[in-house]
């Protein structure tokens, strides 16, 4: 096993606690990023590299029929894995938002495609579940169980707010255990199922759950009602009958005390390596474990930890996930360093075994040369494969550090762009924003004061502007001044423009229908008339 440093390049500020690391066809994607997503990756989900001891970020991008996926901390994610038979997608329940509001949409996540350049596209879709449906929560998990040949989701544990009618004004962002209830749900139809079992009396969460064929196993957790990580360890055994499922729950006795551990798979046999997580309030869980599940049952074995090295040692916190094929990364926060430009440490832990020194290279990359298109070889040769491609995605179609995400090129949004502090009581903040009129998505609705000269904008919400209001002013042509500059949601009407009717001559009629008269003086027609006589 290796410990190996890692220095992030621009972009350790969006990794934080409560982030998730997903694998999807042979990419690692860093989910749950800090902070609301920006203009350089609207999705919030990144493509994570590792090479030559560096870690960098490329933004990945959604498909046109994909729904909106917020950034979501410590939601339940449950990976269908092709190991068993299933598409390569993940699940992904609940969750807090920048805003520290729960979520209790289900979304699922796929690969859509890959362009000719090999850039990873996905696809999001929001799920809808009928029945006895799960409320908000987070710091769940999800399962993926499968018996008498059929499939289904199992759900336990997690944390929200209080109920309302028991929410005050000094405990209004009180979260609580949620009730001790298993959810089962089928991905086919979205029928969801709540089951209580006696074995399951308490409430936990940021507990490890460990799925084989038709049993769970529940694996310590915290209790918010003991503040206590008691040792558990459950097994759940679901039936998937014909008419209604079976559930049962028999309690083990080789658990162990730890939550918000990190977990990683390694191959295609149900072994695992729990890395991290706390044994206490004050005490990390520095030990290392493996978890094998066979037909007979669960074995947990201790694994010797890597040489932890100071930092992570003294460190209050940690957090990480798993990069796949035995594989974790590791963050600790540096504190009370004000001199260090990132806000972490990170490390890339490897649990492969060691098979010489080339090998052993490749083992510190997770992997990821097979993955990297700085050395793969340019097809400018293959010209079939540039119809249709913009001349801009030519220029990286070797290369994509053109794509790497970098910090220093996000906008600075708090003096220009929608962040600006408007007025002297902007409340607007890009942390803790959400969104106010159902016009409003990634950004919020603005209208332009033309105060002065040149003018300027200002917040909707601000303005205590009715989204009616709002929207009759973006259609009309009424000027309107701010709070701050007149106190009135509008005044007086645009001047009409002044326009000066064209002076139009009549054409002159070619026919006319009477007859044809002749101007003649009387000196002519005195002689015509003395001619003709």
């Amino acid at each position: 096993m290796t410990l190996q440093p890692l220095t992030a390049v621009n972009c350790a500020g969006l990794l934080q606690p409560g982030c998730s690391l997903l694998q999807l066809d042979g990419e690692i994607l860093l989910f749950g990023q800090k902070g609301w997503p920006k203009r350089s990756c609207p999705t919030g989900i990144f493509s994570v590299r590792f090479k030559h001891g560096e870690m960098k970020l490329r933004a990945i991008s959604f498909s046109n029929d994909s729904c909106y996926l917020p950034p979501l901390r410590c939601p339940a994610i449950c990976r269908l894995d092709p190991y068993d038979g299933l598409a390569e997608s993940y699940l992904i329940h609940g969750g807090r938002t920048p805003n520290n509001e729960i979520s209790s949409s289900l979304y699922l996540l796929t690969m859509d495609s890959r362009g000719c350049n090999r850039k990873l596209m996905l696809r999001c879709k929001e799920k809808e579940l009928v029945g006895e449906v799960p409320g908000a929560r987070y710091g769940h998990a999800m399962s993926i169980v499968q018996s008498r040949g059929k499939t289904a989701c199992v759900m336990f544990g997690g944390r929200s707010y209080m109920p309302a009618g028991e929410r005050t004004t000094e405990r209004w962002n009180s979260v609580v255990d949620c009730p001790p209830q298993v959810f089962l749900f089928d991905l086919e139809f979205g029928c969801s199922s709540a089951h209580t079992l006696p074995e399951l009396s308490d409430g936990q969460s940021f507990h490890v759950a460990l799925a084989r064929e038709d049993c769970v196993y529940f694996i310590g957790g915290h209790s918010i009602t003991s503040d206590s990580r008691p040792p558990r360890l459950f097994r759940l055994h679901v039936e998937l009958l014909q008419g209604s499922p079976l559930l049962s729950c028999e309690t083990l006795d080789s658990g162990f005390s730890i939550s918000s551990a990190i977990i990683t798979r390694t191959g295609p046999s149900h072994r695992y390596i729990v890395l991290g997580g706390y044994q206490s309030d004050s005490q990390k869980r520095m030990e290392c474990s493996t978890v094998i599940l066979d037909e007979k049952g669960i074995h947990i074995e201790h694994l010797e930890p890597p040489k932890w090295t100071q930092d992570i040692i003294h460190s209050r916190t940690w957090f990480g996930g798993s990069t796949g094929d035995g594989c974790i990364l590791l963050a600790v926060p540096t504190e009370g360093r004000p001199s260090q430009p990132d806000v972490h440490y990170f490390y890339h832990v490897s649990f492969q075994q060691e098979k010489g020194s080339n090998e052993e290279e490749a083992t510190q990359a997770c992997s990821q040369e097979s993955t990297d298109y700085d050395n793969s070889t340019p097809l400018e040769d293959s010209e079939e494969l540039y119809f249709g491609r913009e001349p801009h995605e030519l220029e990286n179609s070797s290369d994509d550090e053109g794509d790497t995400y970098n910090e220093e090129d996000e906008e600075d949004e708090s003096q220009t762009g929608y962040w600006i502090k408007c007025c002297l009581g902007c409340q607007v903040d890009p942390n803790t924003w959400e969104p106010y009129y159902s016009t409003e998505l990634h950004r919020p609705a603005m209208i332009f004061c033309s105060k002065g000269e040149g003018g300027h904008w200002v917040h909707a919400q601000c303005m205590e502007l009715s989204e009616t209001l709002l929207v009759k002013l973006s259609q009309g042509s009424k000027k309107y001044f701010c709070l701050d500059h007149g106190g009135l949601p509008y005044q007086e009407m645009t001047p009409p423009r002044q326009v000066i009717p064209l002076r139009r001559t009549p054409m002159k009629v070619k026919e006319r229908n009477g007859a044809l008269i002749f101007k003649i003086s009387p000196t002519k027609k005195s002689f015509f008339k003395r001619l003709f006589d």
